[in-house]
């Protein structure tokens, strides 16, 4: 680790801790990488400022109370870190309300515009220790998988918050941002050419994005138009594991930091929120392999037929609409199996925050 004095290093181990302490988790690494992450984000006036807030939306008179500041004084400071992506801003009316934000989902997305290199590469490094630290801790995550509905054959029910048509047909309001994982990947020379418009906002979290200039607002329509260039693309559907979900998101196995180090484990589909497969028709398949080269989880393999590793499969049925000989079709998994995802992500970051806890007692 590069050398900083006692009193900022201090100041930075105290917010990755407090950081470590909200549901997703910041956990420690041996390199120190998100030591280097939070000092490039927050000065040391901001890190102390971001100690003092909580899980919770409060008003500035609340989060004043564990200060020694007044009203006056923190308001400015509050505004200027949500406007930087270092904590939420929920506006209702008149009043303002500011709480923690974790740092995936929350504070890397919030800092979609002003991307480098740096930053780039070092939350590259610590994305995957910190997914394989805080997913392992965790039956309940925060983003699941639902299958895109050209894959889902006439027998096979959807609930509504497992169908992305229903999703933003109940949105009153939405914004569309440009997916962080893919610009990222663009700027260091990697990733792909999917449509970089790829996420969709929804409710209080829309305005904070439109209000930061994160994204823009756009119609029921639009989001159609824009979901369906995304299901051309074959991108797979995530949204927030919630039945009332505050976002989706469409992502590919090369950039989507979820996927590409979910593809590296063994057992994927075991690792995330998903209630559907794929099921092979081996009289009807060809064996041609254009489901496998879809395949963000490299579940498919070609044999006398396609061959589905249920191990790696996470039931995004973005493989089924390319298969021309219909052999192909995503099936709901055992009722013992299925997770019913939690009623709001209230509710979602809540079990997160049990099933940490009970883990590490």
């Amino acid at each position: 680790m590069d050398q900083v004095s006692n009193n900022e290093t201090d100041i930075y181990r105290q917010l990755a801790r407090h950081l470590d302490s909200l549901p997703a988790g910041f956990p420690a690494t041996e390199s120190g990488v998100e030591l280097r992450i939070l000092r490039k984000l927050f000065s040391e006036q901001e890190a102390a400022l971001a100690l003092a807030l909580r899980m919770r939306p409060e008003p500035v008179t609340k989060i004043c109370q564990r200060l020694d500041l007044s009203a006056a004084e923190l308001e400015p400071e509050l505004l200027k870190m949500s406007k930087k992506g270092l904590i939420f801003r929920l506006e209702k009316g008149d009043l303002t309300l500011y709480m923690a934000s974790q740092f995936v989902v929350g504070i890397w997305e919030y800092h979609v515009n002003d991307l480098d290199e740096e930053l780039i590469h070092d939350v590259n490094e610590y994305v995957p220790q910190l997914l394989a630290k805080s997913w392992d801790q965790m039956e309940t995550q925060q983003l699941r998988v639902i299958p895109v509905a050209e894959s889902l054959d006439s027998e096979t029910s959807i609930m509504p918050y497992e169908a992305a048509e229903q999703i933003i047909a109940e949105q009153s309001a939405i914004v569309v941002a440009p997916c962080i994982c893919r610009k990222e990947q663009k700027m260091v020379g990697a990733g792909c050419d999917a449509p970089m418009e790829a996420c969709f906002i929804f409710g209080s979290a829309s305005t904070f994005y439109k209000n930061n200039g994160l994204g823009r607002e756009i119609s029921q329509a639009e989001a159609f138009e824009l979901l369906q260039a995304g299901l051309d693309a074959g991108l797979v559907l995530q949204p927030s594991n919630a039945q009332k979900p505050v976002n989706i998101c469409m992502c590919c196995g090369c950039c989507c930091q979820v996927l590409k180090n979910l593809k590296k484990i063994p057992h994927p589909a075991k690792m995330i929120a998903a209630n559907y497969f794929v099921k092979v028709d081996e009289e009807l398949c060809i064996a041609c392999g254009d489901c496998a080269e879809r395949c963000h989880m490299e579940a498919i393999t070609i044999a006398t037929a396609a061959v589905v590793d249920l191990n790696r499969c996470i039931g995004c049925g973005v493989c089924v609409p390319v298969c021309d000989y219909d052999a192909l079709a995503i099936k709901q998994k055992a009722p013992e199996a299925r997770t019913l995802p939690p009623e709001t992500m209230v509710k979602t970051f809540m079990q997160m925050a049990q099933e940490r806890a009970q883990s590490s007692s």
